[in-house]
C-alpha cells in the first residue's frame, strides 16, 4: 500500500508531449502497489486560475503541485498525488491536477478536451474550476466534454467490465463540485438571498417551452444534470491583493483574506467528508490496480482516435447527439415492433400500419433528442434506415407466412398422405372419398389463424404438387370391376350384419346388467327402510323414557315443595303459641 512517505510530492501520471498523451510507467507502478479503496479528486479549469493551490490544500501542503506566477502554464498533462485519506481510515486520497485549459502557447483545443474527459472518467469527485461566474460558455464546454466522456466510456467499457444498463454508467459518474474563483456577484434571486448551491441549480435549470431556441438552451443543462446526479458549488473571494497572487503558495495565512481562508477550509471539509469512493459498475470499489487499468484503457482509446476532434465543437457535438438520437430512435422502433408485431401478419396492411405507428414514434424521439440537424442529414438517414427495416420486415413476414403454412399443411395433410401410401383409397369409390377428405382438410386449413399473406399461394402450390396422386387414385378406382365391387359390397354387408349382431348382444348384456342393478337397488332400499324404522322405534322409546323421567322429577319437586311449605306453617304456629313476655321495664 502506498503511503504519504512513498509520495512526498506529486508525479506526472499522463504526460502531454506534442499533443500526444502518454502514460508514465513510474506513476502506474505507484498505483499498482495501492490495495486500498481510492477517493479520486480531479480538478479542471482554465490555466492560471488557482487549481493547483486548491489541490495542495487537499494534500495538506502549501507546496506540491506547481503554482505558477507567470502567464505561462505550469502543469502539463495530468499530475497525481496519493496521500492517506485524512478522514476515511484505510482509504487513499488520489489528487489529480490537470493542465490548464485554453493555454495560448499550446493552441490545441482537442488536447484540452481529451484531458478534460480523462479527469471526469478517472475521478469520483470532479472539481470544475471557473472564474467569476457561471456562464453559457462554461456550461457548453462542460456539456461537450461530458458527451465525449460518455462516448469514451461506451467505447472502453466492454474492455473493463460488463455493463448492465444506463444506471451502471450513472453510478460510475463522479460528483460535480463547481468552484467559482474571484466571485464578485451578489447571491440574490428575486430579491431573496440564495446559497451557492442555489445559484448552481438555477444556472442549470431548463426553461419551459418547445421552440428550437429553448431546446438548444435546455439540452446542455439536462445533459449535465443527468451526468452529474450530485452537484455542489463553492465561491471564493480573491485571496489577496493582485500583486501578491504571484507568490500565493509562499504567503502566510495572515497575509490572505480571512473570507478566502474560510472558503478554502469549507471546500476541503466537504471534499474530505463527502467525496465518495471511486466505484465501478456493480459496486466494485476501485483500488490502485483498478485505476491503473482505467488510465491505460482510456488513454489507449484516445490514441486509437475514438474521440472526435474539436475543430468545430458545435459540429462535433451535433454529430455525437444526432448519431445517438438516430440510434435511440432505431432502438425504440425495434422495441415497439418487437412488442407489437407477431409474424406472420394476416395482411400486409396490418404490418404496414404497425410500421407507420412505430416509425412516427421513432421520428418523434429523434426530433426530441436531435441537436442542430440543420440540413436534416440525420433525419434522412433515420428515414432510410427505417425504410430498410420495413423492407426487411416485409420479407420476414413473407418467409414466416410460407414457413407457417408449409408446417400447417404437413400437419393437416400428413395423415392423408400416409393413408394414400397404405392404399386406403385404392378401392371402388376411393377417389370420391379422397376428394371428400381433401376438401375437409382444406376447410380445416382455412380455419387455422395467423397463416399470413402466403396462405392461398402456399396451399395452391401444395395441391398442384399432389395432382398426380389424385390422378393415380382415380385410375385405380376406375380399374376395379363390377364383381370386385359386388364382393366388396357383400363383405361390407356381412361386416354390417356382424356388427348388428354384436350390437344386439351388447344391448342384451346391458339390459341384464340394468335388471341386476335395479334388483340390487331394490334390496338396498328395503334394507335402509328397515334400518330407518328400527331407528325410529328406538327413538320413540327413548323419548317416552325421557318424558317419564322428567315427570317423576317434577312430581318429586312438587312433594318437596309442599313438605317445605307445611314445615314453615308449623314453625309459624309454634312461634305464635309461645306466652308473651310480661317483664316491666322502668324508664
Amino acid at each position: 500500500m502506498a503511503s504519504e512517505s512513498h509520495m512526498p510530492g506529486p508525479v506526472c501520471l499522463i504526460e502531454n508531449t506534442n499533443g500526444q498523451l502518454v502514460v508514465n510507467p513510474e506513476a502506474l507502478k505507484i498505483l499498482s502497489a495501492i490495495d486500498q479503496p481510492l477517493v479520486v479528486v480531479a480538478i479542471v479549469g482554465l490555466y492560471r486560475t488557482g487549481k493547483s493551490y486548491l489541490m495542495n490544500k487537499l494534500a495538506g501542503k502549501n507546496k506540491g503541485f506547481s503554482v505558477g506566477s507567470t502567464v505561462q502554464s505550469h502543469t502539463k498533462g495530468i499530475w497525481m498525488w496519493c496521500v492517506p485519506h485524512p478522514e476515511k481510515p484505510n482509504h487513499t486520497l488520489v489528487l489529480l491536477d490537470t493542465e490548464g485549459l485554453g493555454d495560448v502557447e499550446k493552441g490545441d483545443d482537442n488536447n484540452d478536451t481529451q484531458i478534460f474527459a480523462l479527469a471526469i472518467l478517472l475521478s469520483s469527485t470532479f472539481v470544475y474550476n471557473t472564474m467569476n461566474k457561471i456562464d453559457q460558455r462554461a456550461i457548453d464546454l462542460l456539456h461537450y466534454v461530458t458527451e465525449l466522456s460518455n462516448m469514451l466510456w461506451e467505447v472502453s467499457s466492454p474492455e473493463l467490465y460488463e455493463v448492465e444498463d444506463e444506471a451502471d454508467f450513472v453510478s460510475f459518474c463522479p460528483d460535480l463540485v463547481w468552484t467559482l474563483r474571484d466571485f464578485y456577484l451578489s447571491l440574490e434571486a428575486d430579491g431573496q438571498l440564495i446559497t451557492a448551491d442555489d445559484y448552481l441549480e438555477n444556472s442549470l435549470r431548463p426553461k419551459k417551452g418547445t421552440d428550437q431556441s429553448l431546446e438548444n438552451f435546455n439540452l446542455p443543462r439536462l445533459s449535465i444534470q443527468k451526468f452529474f446526479p450530485l452537484k455542489k458549488c463553492f465561491i471564493f473571494d480573491s485571496p489577496t491583493h493582485l500583486k501578491k497572487l504571484a507568490w500565493l503558495e509562499t504567503l502566510h495565512n495572515d497575509e490572505l483574506d480571512p473570507d478566502f481562508l474560510q472558503q478554502v477550509a469549507d471546500f476541503c471539509y466537504y471534499i474530505f467528508h463527502y467525496s465518495k469512493t471511486k466505484t465501478l459498475p456493480g459496486g466494485i470499489k476501485v483500488n490502485g490496480p483498478h485505476l491503473e487499468s482505467l488510465v491505460l484503457t482510456y488513454v489507449n482509446a484516445i490514441s486509437s482516435g475514438h474521440l472526435p476532434c474539436m475543430e468545430n465543437s458545435v459540429v462535433a457535438l451535433a454529430e455525437i447527439k444526432n448519431s445517438a438520437a438516430v440510434q435511440k430512435a432505431l432502438d425504440h422502433y425495434d422495441q415497439q415492433m418487437g412488442q407489437k408485431v407477431q409474424l406472420p401478419t394476416d395482411t400486409l396492411q396490418e404490418l404496414l400500419d404497425l410500421h407507420r405507428a412505430s416509425e412516427k414514434e421513432a421520428i418523434e424521439i429523434f426530433m426530441k433528442n436531435s441537436f442542430k440537424d440543420v440540413d436534416q442529414r440525420f433525419q434522412k438517414e433515420l428515414e432510410t434506415l427505417l425504410e430498410a427495416k420495413q423492407d426487411d420486415l416485409c420479407q420476414q413476414n413473407v418467409e414466416a407466412s410460407s414457413d407457417r403454412c408449409s408446417a400447417l399443411l404437413q400437419d393437416i395433410f400428413g395423415p392423408l398422405e400416409e393413408n394414400v401410401k397404405q392404399g386406403i383409397y385404392s378401392k371402388p369409390g376411393g377417389h370420391h372419398l379422397f376428394i371428400q377428405k381433401t376438401e375437409e382438410l382444406k376447410a380445416k386449413y382455412y380455419r387455422e389463424p395467423r397463416k399470413g399473406i402466403q396462405a392461398e399461394e402456399t396451399l395452391q402450390k401444395y395441391l398442384q404438387a399432389k395432382e398426380s396422386v389424385s390422378d393415380a387414385i382415380l385410375q385405380t378406382d376406375l380399374a376395379l370391376t363390377a364383381k370386385e365391387k359386388e364382393a366388396e359390397d357383400a363383405r361390407k354387408k356381412a361386416e354390417a350384419a356382424k356388427a348388428r349382431a354384436q350390437m344386439l348382444e351388447k344391448i342384451q348384456r346391458q339390459n341384464q346388467q340394468m335388471m341386476a342393478e335395479r334388483e340390487r337397488l331394490h334390496r338396498e332400499q328395503v334394507r335402509q327402510m328397515e334400518e330407518n324404522r328400527a331407528h325410529y322405534v328406538a327413538q320413540l322409546w327413548r323419548d317416552r323414557e325421557r318424558r317419564l323421567q322428567e315427570e317423576a322429577a317434577r312430581q318429586k319437586e312438587m312433594i318437596q315443595a309442599e313438605r317445605r311449605r307445611l314445615q314453615n306453617e308449623i314453625s309459624e304456629l309454634k312461634r305464635n303459641a309461645a306466652p308473651p313476655d310480661d317483664t316491666c321495664i322502668l324508664l
